[in-house]
């Protein structure tokens, strides 16, 4: 049961940000697919999305576990890990 007053940040928030903040195809497929697979992908990509994922959620982001991530489902589930 989640206690926090904030409400959860869920995939589809998570897809929308993809979108909004780093204007990339966020669809189901890029979203569980491996970075080398992200046409454009970069690090760029990588730096802006800690940036707006941090306060989305409300909360700091594992940076270094962000950057051992392969996919952007790893880093949406490492940014909502309890």
């Amino acid at each position: 049961m989640n206690t926090s007053s904030a409400p959860a940040f869920t995939l589809a928030d998570f897809t929308r940000l993809v979108s909004e903040e780093l204007d990339l195809p966020a669809e189901p497929a890029q979203i569980t697919a491996d970075f080398d697979e992200i046409p454009d992908w970069d690090s760029l990509h990588l730096l802006k999305l800690i940036t707006a994922l941090e306060p989305a959620t409300g909360r700091a982001v594992p940076v270094g576990k962000v950057l051992e991530a392969r996919s952007l489902k790893e880093i949406y589930d490492l940014a909502v890990a309890d």
